[in-house]
């Protein structure tokens, strides 16, 4: 077989021109026996699946922009969506997006929280029902559930479903206040639920707030001054102090609780002054028992039927406390206030007690005393318990 050494087209051999060229061919191409050349026309193939690939691939990335575009927009869809609440319509969106983009983490993610986001607003739901029941302890249990699932999760569309939460909490625990507080609480009670009040922010429970506090302080106020006019300033300040824990605001309290401290101050020093006076008072009774404990009420002398001389006489104990041993020395005098002579006499009974009266008696023999004769007094003696 022979070529056209210019084409490389074959030719026959008897052909002195290449039909495909033209040109004349050479006489020794017997001799060359060369190998044809290579046909060009095959270099058009692989040209042609170069460019189909080219057109696969760009169309590929075509269809996955556009199905990447597709997905995105579902995305943002879904977003929106979810921001303003609309979970169930929120969650097609990013099952949209996912099945035009399964390689999408962020959809993926969303997709989760959107059911959980549902779940949550179920428990909410039952909770609810709960509350309708009366049964507050099952609504708030729902309702932790509810949080509970959500902690794992943060961002905007988070924060709404968490409102929502917060919201439904705060309505079932005002409920559960208004409920309580319709049943005539005890004060104790009460306190437990002023906590329960404040820690809701609604213009119902701040009512409620004011109600119960103006009850405490009521009670309060009247409890101490029951403490004050018996004089337990210690009982009527604690009272006071417990109560301004719970209303630490009150001007009835405060007030309060300047009067009892300064009663508990004037109390005090009128007490003081009490003791000084019981002091005083006691000293003049020490002294009183030990220097005047008895008085003379009476003393006289007389003569019996023998003709002896008698002194007799009677006292009073004017003492706070017993006396005993009580003992009169008493002397007696002639005209002329001279001594005739002295003695010691012992009254009975021996123990006289505060306001009783002794009496004492003595016979002189063999005496010039007559019934004329003066009485000295000289020293009365006693002894104290």
């Amino acid at each position: 077989m022979l070529y056209c050494p210019y084409c490389g087209s074959k030719t026959n051999d008897d052909e002195l021109f290449c039909i495909q060229c033209g040109k004349k061919l050479p006489e020794d191409r017997y001799d060359r026996i060369a190998e044809p050349g290579p046909d060009r026309r095959i270099w058009y193939l692989p040209a042609i699946s170069l460019l189909f690939s080219f057109l696969a691939i760009g169309f590929c990335y075509l269809f996955l922009q556009h199905q990447t575009e597709q997905a995105k927009e579902a995305f943002r869809s879904g977003e929106e969506q979810a921001l303003d609440g609309n979970y169930d319509e929120a969650l097609i969106h990013f099952e949209k997006a996912l099945e035009e983009k399964n390689n999408f983490p962020a959809a993926h993610e969303n997709k989760s929280f959107m059911e959980v986001a549902l779940r949550s607003r179920l428990d909410l739901k039952q909770a609810s029902d709960y509350a309708a029941e009366k049964d507050f302890q099952k609504s708030l249990e729902k309702i932790d559930e509810a949080e509970n699932n959500l902690k794992v999760y943060n961002g905007e569309a988070v924060d709404v479903i968490i409102n929502e939460v917060v919201e439904k909490r705060s309505e079932v625990q005002l409920e559960q206040l208004q409920q309580s507080m319709e049943n005539d609480p005890s004060i104790e009670k009460l306190k437990t639920l002023l906590w329960q009040a404040k820690a809701i922010s609604s213009e119902e429970a701040e009512s409620i707030t004011e109600t119960i506090e103006e009850q405490i302080i009521s009670y309060i106020f009247s409890t101490a001054n029951e403490q004050l006019s018996q004089k337990q300033f210690t009982d009527a300040r604690d009272i006071v102090e417990e109560g301004l824990n719970f209303v630490p605001n009150s001007d009835k309290l405060q007030s309060l609780q300047t009067t009892i401290e300064k009663e508990k101050t004037a109390f005090e020093t009128e007490q003081q002054h009490r003791i000084e006076q019981a002091a005083t008072a006691a000293e003049k009774e020490q002294n009183l028992n030990k220097n005047d404990a008895v008085e003379m009420i009476d003393v006289s002398i007389s003569r019996d039927e023998q003709g002896n001389a008698v002194v007799s006489g009677k006292l009073k104990s004017v003492a706070t406390v017993p006396v005993y041993s009580i003992s009169v020395d008493y002397k007696i005098l002639d005209k002329s206030d001279s001594e005739l002579l002295s003695n010691e006499v012992y009254i009975y009974p021996d123990t006289l007690y505060p306001g009783e009266e002794g009496k004492f008696e003595f016979t002189h023999f063999d005496t010039k005393a007559a019934d004329t004769s003066d009485i000295e007094i000289e020293k009365i003696k006693w002894f104290l318990d």
